[in-house]
């Protein structure tokens, strides 16, 4: 019988943990609607530097440093 219970009350945890997740949405939406419009990206905020392609690995240093002398 407790078992029964028990299956229950983890039940009403996860329902109360879905409302809780669809209300904290609900007040994301609003606050995104209600607050001032976002400025648009330019397009050289999109593009990545050579220290943040290093990052990634798509860099080696040997190119950077060969490619540095060079110029």
């Amino acid at each position: 019988m407790a078992r029964v219970n028990r299956m229950s009350v983890q039940k009403r945890l996860r329902e109360r943990k879905k409302a809780e997740k669809a209300e904290l949405k609900r007040e994301e939406r609003l606050t995104r609607k209600s607050g001032e419009p976002e400025e648009p990206r330019e397009v050289g905020d999109q593009v990545a530097s050579r220290d943040d392609l290093a990052g990634y690995g798509l860099i080696s240093e040997e190119e950077e440093e060969s490619e540095g002398t060079s110029s």
